[in-house]
């Protein structure tokens, strides 16, 4: 792993915990994109074929990557703007089971369009919260982040999927912003109907890519008409027979952006998603550990069983000031301070992090 360290230079400037905000950039990444301007700067339109042919591959290598079909992935510049197109083409009487205080992105955009919402509470009873809502108010959609972005509480994949057993009708829609890249995660044998990402965080990819994964029934429940000449591949013959997933595409994408994302879930891969799981899961427990022993956990995150790698602990502006100037680069969410631990993360910085909280008891 020590090897792996190397390659993130904001890693020897301090000790960053701050992936919810932004996965840092790698010396491997970044000498690809050179290379890649490079190209463009000496060859202008010549390139165009290879940057077909570089936003064909990350589609073909982001449907490998997550265990999706690939006439099912959309390439997106990020998940807000594919959850905006998606719900557009929804039925706006259905109704909605949103969380309480879920990232805005998740929840704004059905209220502007005048979805009956209801909301349920996020605590160690999450899933039961969302069961007994769902049974009590005949819901159709369900539409949540995989993590939460503040508390760092993640929902139960295996209550997923019972909950699609015992519902089979209903739309489950998910935010895996701060969850994809942390685990190794199967979308067709999961619950999702629907799960999109932006990849600037823990896939580590940049700003300006993201995507979105549909199972085959999404597209008969989803009358989709945003449409453009690169839904069409710019063939206008195309035009009547584009592809769901492709209309979530209308212009061009940036090879750039999505080259970047193929090169980063090529760099994940190389390194191992169960690797990079069990690593991360090491940590979440650690750090789930100390921090509950230093009093500084809600009790909904104490009392689950399972949490991901994100943890809002109790502390105000001077805490993180001085957080700040012991050289941790964490964030200031809610009420609290939060960090967000990934598999390039380690034990003893850790333990440098407990030991600075401590000064300050």
């Amino acid at each position: 792993m020590e090897k792996i360290r190397k390659e993130f230079p904001v890693l020897k400037r301090s000790i960053y915990v701050n992936t919810p905000v932004f996965g840092p950039i790698y010396d491997s990444l970044l000498d690809w994109r050179q290379e890649h301007d490079l190209d463009f700067l000496l060859r202008g339109s010549e390139m165009r074929a290879k940057s077909l042919e570089i936003i064909s591959e990350t589609r073909t290598t982001v449907a490998k990557f997550f265990g999706c079909k690939r006439e099912n992935v959309a390439l997106l510049n990020n998940f807000s703007s594919g959850l905006n197109m998606l719900l557009e083409g929804l039925d706006k009487s259905q109704k909605v089971l949103l969380l309480e205080n879920d990232y805005p992105s998740v929840a704004w955009p059905f209220d502007s369009r005048g979805f009956e919402i209801i909301h349920t509470k996020i605590d160690e009873n999450l899933e039961d919260n969302i069961r007994k809502s769902i049974q009590r108010e005949n819901i159709s959609i369900l539409a949540l982040s995989v993590v939460q972005w503040q508390s760092g509480i993640k929902i139960d994949l295996n209550f997923l999927k019972d909950l699609k057993i015992e519902f089979p009708d209903l739309l489950i829609i998910g935010d895996g912003t701060q969850f994809l890249g942390t685990t190794n995660f199967d979308f067709e044998t999961s619950a999702f109907d629907v799960i999109g990402a932006s990849a600037y965080k823990w896939l580590l990819s940049g700003y300006g890519n993201g995507f979105m994964l549909f199972k085959d029934v999404v597209e008969n429940k989803c009358e989709l008409r945003t449409t453009g000449f690169n839904a069409a591949n710019a063939i206008p013959e195309k035009k009547d027979s584009i592809r769901f997933a492709r209309r979530f595409e209308p212009g061009h994408l940036s090879c750039l952006n999505f080259g970047s994302l193929k090169f980063s879930l090529g760099f994940l891969e190389g390194i191992g998603k169960d690797k990079i799981e069990a690593q991360n899961q090491k940590l979440s427990q650690l750090a789930k550990a100390e921090f509950t022993k230093l009093g500084l956990l809600e009790m909904a995150v104490i009392n689950r069983k399972d949490h991901s790698t994100i943890f809002n602990i109790k502390g105000d502006n001077v805490l993180y000031q001085h957080l700040v100037e012991n050289d941790i680069t964490c964030a200031q969410r809610g009420d609290g301070i939060r960090f967000g631990f990934h598999f390039y993360n380690t034990k003893k910085e850790l333990q440098a992090i407990v030991r600075i909280l401590k000064e300050r008891e």
